[in-house]
This record gives C-alpha cells, sequence and structure tokens, in this order.
C-alpha cells in the first residue's frame, strides 16, 4: 500500500512546487540569485574572476532562445562578440563562451544561423589562442540542424565543439559520426523533456549510456567536456582517463554555476580541470521557468543545490 501510494503524492508536490515557484517571483528571484550570474555581461565576468580565483575557469552563456526574427538574432550575435571582446581584454581570466543556435537564428533557416555563428567564430579566432565557441544542444527537433551546423563550419574553425545529450537513443551514432581527433563535444545527461521513444527514461539507463559514449569519445580521439554533477560519473571517467592516460588539454570537467561548488574545489585541490557554464542576462526568468516547468525532476535538482552552502 505505501509503495503504491509513493509515486502520486511525490507527483503532487512535485506539481504544486512548480506551480508555487513559477507564481511567487520573490522566491523565483532568490533562485535566480543563486544559479544565474546577473544580468549583464559585466557581472558574468565578475562571477567568471571569481571562479579563476578559485581555480576554475568559466564559460559565459548568454541567456536566450528561439528569436522570432532575423534581426533579434544578429543583435544576439552581436551580444556574444561583445562578451567575446571582453574575454579578450581580460586575458588573465581562463573563459570561453556557449551558443544556442535558436538564439542565432536556426528556426528562420540554416543560413541564418550560419552567418550569425561565423561572425561569431570569426571574432573568437581572432585571439592567439583563438576563444574556444561551444555549441549547446536543445530540444531534440534541433539535433539535426545543430550537428550540420557544427560539421559545416569545423573545418574552417577548430575552435567549435558541440554538447552531446545522453538521455538521447541516437546520441551513440552521433558521437560516431562526429568523433575524432578534431571533435571537441560537451557530454550532458540532458534536461529536456522527450517522449521514451526518443529518449532514456530510467536515470540508471541514461547514466550507463553517458559513460559509454564519453568513452567512445575519448577512446577515439575527441576532446571531452564532461558536463556532470554525478559523483559516480566523475569517479568512472577519473578511472578511464588514468587508465587510458589521457592527456590534460582532452578533457575537462564542467558544472553550472551555483552547482556543487563542493564537489568543484575537490576536484581543483586534485589537479583536475574543472570549468563552469555562467548563465547570465536580462532573460533569465524564463531560463529558469522552463527549465523548472518542463521537467518536474529539475525542481528538486535546484532546490537541493539551494540549501547547499554557497561556500
Amino acid at each position: 500500500m505505501t509503495t503504491l501510494l509513493r509515486k502520486p503524492m511525490i507527483w503532487i508536490t512535485e506539481q504544486s512546487l512548480v506551480r508555487r515557484l513559477l507564481t511567487q517571483n520573490r522566491v523565483l528571484r532568490r533562485i535566480a540569485d543563486r544559479f544565474v550570474a546577473g544580468e549583464t555581461l559585466e557581472e558574468g565576468m565578475a562571477a567568471a574572476r571569481s571562479l579563476q580565483r578559485a581555480g576554475v575557469a568559466g564559460m559565459l552563456d548568454h541567456l536566450g532562445e528561439n528569436v522570432a526574427s532575423p534581426g533579434q538574432a544578429a543583435a544576439a550575435a552581436d551580444a556574444y562578440i561583445r562578451a567575446l571582446k571582453c574575454v579578450g581584454d581580460d586575458p588573465e581570466v581562463d573563459c570561453n563562451i556557449s551558443v544556442k543556435l535558436t538564439q542565432l537564428g536556426l528556426d528562420a533557416g540554416i543560413d541564418v544561423c550560419l552567418e550569425n555563428v561565423e561572425r561569431v567564430l570569426q571574432v573568437a579566432s581572432e585571439r592567439d589562442p583563438p576563444t574556444l565557441v561551444m555549441i549547446d544542444m536543445e530540444a531534440r527537433e534541433y539535433v539535426d540542424g545543430t550537428l550540420a551546423v557544427y560539421l559545416k563550419l569545423r573545418d574552417r574553425y577548430p575552435n567549435v565543439g558541440v554538447c552531446l545529450q545522453a538521455y538521447l537513443h541516437r546520441t551513440t551514432d552521433d558521437a560516431h559520426r562526429i568523433g575524432g581527433p578534431q571533435a571537441i563535444v560537451r557530454m550532458a545527461k540532458g534536461a529536456y523533456l522527450e517522449p521514451p521513444d526518443v529518449a532514456f527514461s530510467d536515470r540508471t539507463e541514461v547514466r550507463k549510456n553517458y559513460a559509454r559514449v564519453a568513452a567512445a569519445l575519448l577512446a577515439a580521439g575527441s576532446t571531452v567536456h564532461l558536463a556532470t554533477h554525478d559523483p559516480r560519473l566523475i569517479e568512472g571517467a577519473k578511472g578511464f582517463i588514468g587508465l587510458r592516460g589521457v592527456a590534460e588539454d582532452r578533457y575537462e570537467f564542467q558544472m553550472l554555476y551555483g552547482v556543487r561548488r563542493d564537489l568543484q574545489q575537490t576536484l581543483v585541490r586534485e589537479g583536475l580541470p574543472v570549468r563552469v557554464y555562467i548563465p547570465y542576462g536580462s532573460s533569465w526568468y524564463p531560463y529558469l521557468t522552463r527549465r523548472l516547468a518542463e521537467r518536474p525532476a529539475n525542481v528538486w535538482f535546484f532546490a537541493s543545490n539551494l540549501l547547499r552552502p554557497t561556500g
């Protein structure tokens, strides 16, 4: 009887908490203060400098996605270019950027998107060494377009990489297609709500697929950014990297801003490369509400980290 009742009670609690968070701006603002660096580029860079002092590199993410017009996409590219120039003006800070293709016009067509991404990459390539530009992976309907843009650009811009999501069934094939010494891949579990015919719903299966794909990419000579807060995956990756003698410039551990700072510092003390994904911008409200509303499990992820100490 207890087992049968437990799951519906959890579902009700999750949905209630989602509604409360979405309707109480004060609570959401508190979450934003912990998990978003601020509304301005200057606040994003301040967070990157603070992380640098703690031995952690940064990755700026200018919030926004699914723009409505080519003009908005061009404006988003301009914002990324300003971020790159700001990074270039502060050479003491190890910081790169991450872009979303729907923010750069993917919904308007691949050609529109390519033009904007290439403008960003041209500026990123002016620095010596070039600044890395990572392409985020979005919901399943954008995977083909995202990989097409990445593959079209990487021969001319070796400083571009892309994210793969372990919870999608197709990711093993995608990794095989793009993997190799030329590839720079961020491995993430995946944050979108996807149907069971395209994505694993069981966390154990997601974890297993993450480990398999990451290992295959490393074995193929790819540079792999291990974006996870899962201690079991991190320990497994450390073991694989040590056993295979993977060079330090071919991997790093990545985490979200405000999440598992204790674990970040543990890895730093072990001498391992750590980078934190730093969201900033005026679109923090839709960023958080979408993540919270789309998958109730994200509520528990953010809430549990909100209760962790900030130091």
